[in-house]
């Protein structure tokens, strides 16, 4: 078995499909280490042979991994080496795809980066509406949310709204159970309408406590105790007002935003294929 490996993301396009979908199989891999770079917008031979060569000395003859989302037949054909492994999303999913629907794709890159002038507007004023209702701020404007995040500080409700705005388009605002609500166990008035947009965040006592240890060491907000009580209070208000619960213990950003679209019914929406390659 392998104790390490080099892995290299290769793309004419961002890279981010590329390392996306290798990241996913190699999560399943957890007693491997792994070290990763990343080369997108590989569009000349040139840079292909390049690319190839850095790769080949870098790694020693110990046959690296490659991930693969280059469209060019000629350029894909470089990494064809004997000495790599290479793993070509396009080889394995476009041509079996082309086979389905008996057609030629249109094989460009990063085609799915030129969106449409409405689904830009919608994403940019998603990402505005985040910024604008971060952490609590305008409360009385959730009106317009999409999707409501609730939890206690350091639960992760900021980076999951970004991501919900930034790669889904949708209007997300988060606001924090602070001690006003969690020791009434109560929503304000203007979240109690809106209850069903909203989703509420949890983790472990410990996953908190280290959280909160690294910014306010030592402090009664960073305690154990302070934590775990905080944690069942926020739970007994998402209970009362029958708000789905999701833990971040442990997972990606990824997962928890996907799981919040599903507990709220937007996983059902059309499928936004603006994101890069």
């Amino acid at each position: 078995m392998w104790s390490s490996k080099d892995i290299y993301f290769i793309s004419d396009s961002t890279g981010i499909l590329a390392t996306n979908l290798g990241h996913s199989m190699l999560r399943q891999f957890p007693e491997v280490n792994f070290h990763e770079e990343r080369f997108p917008f590989i569009l000349t031979r040139e840079a292909a042979e390049k690319t190839l060569a850095y790769i080949l000395k870098h790694s020693g003859g110990r046959r690296p991994i490659i991930f693969s989302t280059i469209m060019n037949e000629e350029l894909r054909q470089i990494f064809d080496h004997p000495e790599v492994e290479l793993f070509d999303a396009f080889e394995v999913f476009l041509e079996r795809l082309e086979s389905c629907l008996e057609t030629r794709a249109l094989r460009v890159p990063g085609f799915s980066r030129h969106v449409d002038n409405i689904t830009m507007a919608k994403r940019v004023e998603a990402i505005h509406f985040c910024l604008e209702h971060d952490d609590g701020i305008r409360p009385d404007e959730t009106d317009d949310a999409e999707v409501i995040l609730l939890g206690v500080s350091r639960t992760g409700k900021t980076p999951v709204c970004v991501y919900l705005a930034t790669q889904m388009g949708l209007k997300a605002a988060n606001f924090p159970l602070t001690a006003e609500y969690l020791k009434e166990y109560r929503l304000p008035e203007s979240l109690r309408r809106n209850v069903r947009r909203i989703v509420g965040l949890t983790t472990t006592p410990e996953l908190l406590h280290n959280v909160r240890e690294q910014r306010y060491r030592e402090s009664d907000y960073a305690k154990l105790a302070t934590c775990s009580k905080e944690i069942k209070q926020a739970e007994q208000i998402f209970s009362n007002y029958n708000v789905p619960i999701i833990s971040t213990a442990g997972r990606s950003i990824e997962e928890i935003a996907t799981q919040v679209t599903q507990e709220l019914g937007l996983s059902r929406k059309p499928a936004d294929l603006s994101n890069p390659l």
